[in-house]
């Protein structure tokens, strides 16, 4: 790990070593993370650089990255650990081939749970590896159940394996957990973290970011792009452009050989900035508008 950042200024630098163009609040709440070894709770739109500032901070830290990523119906056991049957069953073959059939069941059992046959899943790799960051993408998605799991772990940092034993992290790992809102997260998992809420980057900002993450970009370009998905997002649209989608079409409109953004321009390749076909009807009715 590179040293610890002494101050949010510090932080805003290392992540800017890495291409990830963070304001005084982001660099504040994970300053503050790190200092008080606290979960960050990031919550925001999509495209808002939740994720991105997970990476960002493993990278200019120079610590591992363990990503865990939510979805519908996940459990503890693909979250955390899970026994390796097939080579637990290898193990007892060949254990009972030696002793010669004669197999005292004890010595077999205490054989099998071993570190050997633990298949570490991104929590336990948290806890193993740490000093990380550990990303919790999308925790909305998970269920009820498996966010009050989550909430005991992040307590203790500390999970017990019955046949195994405790497994304690020797230091806590950053933790950085992401929410599109889809559904609501319980208080008594934000309670134990610092909340953040991200906004889309204002103008000046994503005009940077978009010059700094799409080479031979112009300025005239990055202007017009960044101006272009601002208008977008003061549509009503099902899904509003994000930062991700600023990038893909910055980088659309190069490999056409454009240097300029027009309506006629923007009608040809509004599908790399928008992803549902209402939006783009809704958007190709008003381009003379938007472009004028």
């Amino acid at each position: 790990m590179t040293a610890s950042p002494a101050s949010p200024e510090e932080l805003i630098a290392a992540l800017d070593g890495v291409g990830y163009l963070a304001d005084e609040g982001v660099a504040t709440a994970g300053f503050l993370a790190l200092r008080m070894r606290r979960p960050l709770f990031c919550e925001g739109e999509p495209g808002t650089g939740k994720t991105s500032l997970a990476l960002a901070l493993a990278e200019g830290l120079g610590l591992p990255l363990v990503r865990l990523q939510c979805h519908e119906g996940i459990d503890a056991a693909q979250a955390l650990y899970e026994w390796d049957f097939p080579r637990q069953l290898l193990h007892l073959r060949a254990l009972e081939a030696a002793e010669g059939g004669r197999l005292d069941a004890d010595t077999a059992e205490r054989s099998l749970y071993t570190e050997r046959f633990l298949l570490a899943r991104p929590l336990l790799q948290a806890l193993t590896s740490a000093p990380c960051v550990l990303l919790v993408d999308e925790i909305d998605r998970a269920d009820d159940e498996f966010e009050a799991f989550l909430l005991q772990l992040l307590d203790e940092y500390a999970v017990t394996i019955p046949e195994y034993g405790e497994i304690r992290a020797e230091q806590p790992p950053l933790v950085v957990l992401t929410s599109n809102r889809t559904r609501e997260v319980h208080d008594a998992l934000k309670r134990r973290c610092l909340y953040h809420w991200l906004e889309h980057p204002d103008l000046p900002r994503e005009i940077r970011i978009l010059r700094r993450r799409v080479p031979g970009l112009g300025e005239t370009l990055a202007r017009q792009v960044a101006e272009a998905v601002h208008r977008l997002r003061d549509l009503e649209l099902l899904k509003p452009p994000g930062t991700a989608e600023s990038l893909d079409w910055a980088r659309a409109l190069l490999a056409l050989d454009r240097d300029e953004l027009d309506a006629a321009t923007a009608a040809r390749t509004l599908g790399a900035v928008l992803k549902y076909s209402e939006d783009l009807d809704r958007v190709r009715a008003k381009l003379d508008v938007l472009f004028a």
